[in-house]
This record gives C-alpha cells, structure tokens and sequence, in this order.
C-alpha cells in the first residue's frame, strides 16, 4: 500500500481527497492544524472501513512539520504529497495590511515549501514518488482585489514548474492542480480578509470580483472532482504538469495563451457593466 500525506484535510477538497485516496490503494496521513475538527473525515473513513490516519500538521510551523513527517517516516515512506492547506481573501492591494498579505505566503507558498522539503530527500534517493499541488485558477491569471491570494498561487505555480525540471531525473513527478470556485468552505473561512466597501474609489473592481465569483457559484463543481483529478494526475501515464478544475479555471487557463496581458489590464478602466462583461465572456468565456 501506498503512502500518502495531504494537507488541509478537516473540509473539501482536502476531506474529499483524503477519502478517494484512501479507496484508491492509498494509506493517508490527514494532516490538520486542529485535530478536533477531524470528526466529520474520519466519521467517513469508519463507514468504508478506509485507511485513513489523522495527524496534527500546522505547515506555519517548522516544529509542527518536522513532528509530522517524521512520525509518518517512522511508518513508511511517502509517496504522495498533496499540498493542499491554504487560506484565502478578497480587498484591494492599497488596504491590504502587510501582515495579512505575508500571512497569505506563509500558508499557502512557505507551508507548501515545507512540506516538499520534508519528503523531497526520501523521493529522490528512491527515484519515485509524486508532490500535487493544489493552485488556484486565480494562481493562472493574475486578479484584481485578490492580489495577495492570486500572487501566492502565482508563487506556487513557479515552484511547481521549477520543481517538476529539477526532480524529472530523479522520477519524482510534480503536477499543479488548479481549481475554480469549489463547493468549499474557503470563503466563509476567508471571510475576515474580504472587504468590500461602497465608498471606496475602488469599489467597482471589489463589486466585479465579487460577480466573478457569483458566477463561479453558479456552475461551482465538488470537491470531489478535485480529488479524482489529483489521482489522475499522478497515475496517468501521460504527463502533464497543469489540470485546471471546472469551467471558469478552464478559461482562465485557455486565455493564458491567447489574451494579452494588456487587454486584462485595460479592463480595469472607466467600463461599463455591459462591456465589461461582455470582454470577460470573451477572454473567459465566464457569464458575470
């Protein structure tokens, strides 16, 4: 049986993840940053009698992490990682506190860092093993009033495309999983980061990156298709290092290669709904 250790695990993608592992030839190391939320995952893994083992993992902490892998390294090797811990916010960048802004990289670029670093020697040395990281579509295209979350996912992105060349010699594969908006918790969590102000000089693009995600509400996909497109990823014999998840990270995805940088940016000019809208259902193919 295979190892496998994911981060994030007490709801969505990381509890849907956890659980189709583990029913896929998988013993998982559910790591979370407070063990009392661990209820509802392994109320699930009892019902189907899964191998499913729950363990305390702040990726915040040096101390936290080196004390979770060197218990699962006591059990095994590991041969899958999924990084998949991470928080999220919404406000412009001119009121976005520093502190939030480092805090937004210290959980969701540096806990990933971490947790590579941890299992990366033990990958090499046996020239196996897989690292998935969990982006975000918003991590592919650069996002007005999200600027600290989209530059962390950005920041992720480079390291897994960096990582995947450094490791290819070793066999050790790297793939970058990029979700759009999940029937996830993540907004409620984020919830004290989003501001939105009417008053503000910018309160048209807090109103617009609101409608995006409006939008994405309205065809959002479950946590579970994140989780089966992780293990495809890693399983597949065809190699591919991005696997966007749902349609709005799909035209984020393809306006990558066909939308210049500048026709993004001039969006943010004196548009009016209408325009804006229709521009966005041309370079996204996203109705807002």
């Amino acid at each position: 049986m295979l190892n496998a250790v994911v981060t994030g695990t007490s709801t969505g993608i990381g509890l849907a993840t956890s659980l189709h592992l583990a029913r896929n030839g998988y013993r998982v190391f559910a790591g979370m940053r407070n063990t009392a939320k661990s209820d509802a995952l392994m109320e699930a893994a009892a019902a189907e009698s899964l191998p499913v083992e729950v363990i305390e993992l702040d990726i915040c902490s040096n101390a936290s992490v080196d004390a979770a892998f060197a218990l699962v390294h006591k059990q095994g090797a590991v041969d899958l990682l999924v990084n998949n811990a991470g928080i999220g916010g919404a406000s412009p960048l001119e009121i976005t506190p520093e502190d939030e802004h480092k805090q937004m990289f210290e959980t969701n670029y540096f806990g990933a860092v971490r947790c590579v670093q941890a299992v990366l020697p033990s990958m090499r040395e046996r020239e196996t093993g897989a690292i998935v990281n969990i982006t975000s579509a918003v991590g592919l295209q650069a996002t007005p009033n999200q600027i600290a979350y989209s530059a962390s996912k950005w920041a992720l992105e480079c390291l897994g495309e960096a990582l995947a060349h450094e490791v290819y010699r070793f066999g050790v594969r790297v793939v970058n999983v990029e979700p759009g908006v999940i029937m996830t918790n993540i907004f409620e969590n984020s919830a004290e980061q989003t501001r939105y102000d009417k008053t503000s000089p910018y309160q048209p693009i807090m109103r617009r990156n609101g409608k995006i995600f409006s939008a994405g509400f309205k065809r959002a996909v479950p946590a579970q298709l994140v989780a089966e497109t992780i293990l495809e990823s890693v399983t597949t014999e065809d190699y591919k290092l991005r696997w966007p998840v749902g349609p709005d990270a799909e035209g984020f995805m393809a306006a990558r290669h066909k939308v210049p940088s500048e026709a993004w940016i001039e969006m943010g000019g004196d548009l009016s709904d209408s325009e804006y809208n229709e521009r966005f259902a041309e370079y996204f193919g996203v109705e807002i």
